[in-house]
């Protein structure tokens, strides 16, 4: 925990969330401010941060549905933040690849606001897929990437680099076989082919980019290039199969010590990756730009020969019956120093991790703001009453102690038991949690009032039913 999914612009000052931040439940759906952006109707809102929005609009003749940005109007004199929305813009149209969100119209608000429209996509960021369902196997992030590495590919030919790739940032729209993907977010792309009436807007002094992916270069204010895609892109692909980053900190100077100095782990240290995936990410990762892959084809005709060599694929575990606790913290809104909140949010993380592994839970999962504990079970009889008794007891009371933690940033925590299938290998400490039911938690995490929640099948075992 310490690391988040946040782009940052550091500039000897405290960190700043980006305008197109993940969509918050509760703005979602709310009356936009604005009747239209040139032909468009703005009809909710789908997104906002601390720079602008993201409207769901509809051309008022055409019917087309598009997604509209707005930049906020207080804003819009700030000469380099003006520019660097309009960059974005123009940085997009001008790679038009199938895997990158095609723009359609740029304008002003009447009260001075820039905005663009866009394609608007529905589907599941690869950040969010990895939150619900845990490590993909090294077969499923190939399928995801080899359409990223096209986009990106793209932007390299026309002389940009993307320098923000990370999950949070790859849309994937459909979840088929071949997923079908878009990569989002040029705001920071660094241009190294200039062209007319395209701005480089370097910043002396200026770090751009998200701490947990930021390559070497970005952290020493040296030259970006391609390379410095191919380091994020060793970071995504060990987080797709791992399920977390490779470098974790609580303290932002150290992570990006450990980036600069530290050499990365290696993703089969934590699951069933082969040495061939392991080489790839790597390469990906070194240090110094000239030893990475030099293209994205470089680096998939690699990633694909890994896959393919005998022994990449993950070996099989067996299968058991598991009870699984899912804790999440549902994060409050705006209003809160985001340092203090990171703080408060790795308390939380830190005391439901200690807690479940001190009541017997293995950690399958965690992410920034939730995690995964799964405890094998026997059977599915009915435990002991005294001891489903205490284990209920003490679910309850990591409940209230975390949620006494998370209320000082008005945060909510929300615990979920459930009891399923699991696919495992290994035995006590040595147990490694390979995937299965259990592990997909949009079938059965859910919230309620109470802040702790028991699926039908907990209730079976535990043998107390507990009120929604």
């Amino acid at each position: 925990m310490g690391d988040t999914d946040d782009t940052y612009r550091i500039q000897g000052g405290k960190p700043q969330l980006p305008w197109n931040s993940e969509p918050d439940a509760k703005q979602s759906g709310e009356r936009p401010p604005y009747a239209l952006a040139g032909e468009y109707l703005l009809k909710r809102l789908i997104a906002s941060g601390g720079h602008g929005s993201v409207y769901e609009g509809e051309h008022r003749i055409l019917g087309r549905r598009a997604a509209v940005k707005v930049l906020h109007a207080h804003l819009a004199d700030q000469g380099e933040m003006l520019q660097r929305f309009v960059r974005e813009a123009r940085i997009v149209n001008q790679i038009h690849h199938p895997h990158v969100v095609d723009v359609y119209d740029f304008g002003m608000m009447p009260d001075g606001s820039p905005y663009y429209v866009m394609e608007l996509l529905e589907g599941r960021t690869l950040s969010q897929l990895i939150h619900e369902r845990g490590r993909m196997s090294a077969e499923r992030a190939l399928a995801c990437l080899e359409p990223v590495c096209g986009a990106l590919e793209a932007a390299h030919q026309a002389g940009i680099v993307h320098r923000d790739l990370k999950a949070s940032n790859v849309m994937v729209v459909e979840d088929g076989e071949r997923p079908s993907v878009k990569l989002l977010d040029f705001g920071i792309a660094k241009i190294i082919q200039p062209q007319a009436g395209v701005a480089g807007l370097t910043t002396a002094g200026q770090r751009l980019g998200t701490a947990f992916a930021m390559a070497p270069e970005q952290l020493r204010d040296g030259v970006i290039s391609p390379a410095t895609d191919m380091y994020a892109l060793g970071v995504l692909l060990f987080q797709l199969v791992t399920g977390h980053y490779p470098f974790h900190s609580k303290d932002r100077m150290e992570l990006e010590r450990l980036h600069l100095e530290e050499p990365p782990p290696r993703a089969s240290s934590s699951a069933p990756v082969s040495f061939a995936v392991d080489a790839v990410i790597l390469r990906c990762l070194e240090k110094e730009a000239e030893r990475r892959f030099q293209s994205t084809q470089e680096f998939l005709t690699a990633l694909r020969e890994a896959v393919a060599a005998p022994g990449a694929s993950a070996p099989m575990g067996t299968v058991r019956q598991a009870l699984a606790v899912h804790a999440e913290i549902e994060v409050a809104d705006a209003g809160h120093d985001d340092e203090l909140v990171h703080a408060a949010l790795a308390e939380v993380l830190d005391c439901l991790e200690q807690e479940l592994r001190a009541t017997g839970f293995v950690l399958a999962l965690q992410t920034g703001t939730a995690l995964l504990g799964v405890r094998l079970l026997d059977s599915l009889e009915p435990l002991p009453f005294e001891q489903a008794r205490a284990l209920h007891e003490s679910l309850r009371e990591l409940r209230l102690d975390t949620q006494s933690l998370a209320s000082e940033v008005g945060a909510h925590v929300h615990l979920c038991v459930h009891v399923g299938p699991v696919e495992v290998r290994g035995e006590d400490s040595s147990l490694e949690v390979l995937g299965g039911p259990v592990t997909e938690l949009a079938s059965w995490v859910l919230r309620v009032q109470n802040g702790l929640y028991l699926s039908p099948t907990a209730v079976q075992v535990l043998g107390i039913p507990v009120p929604s």
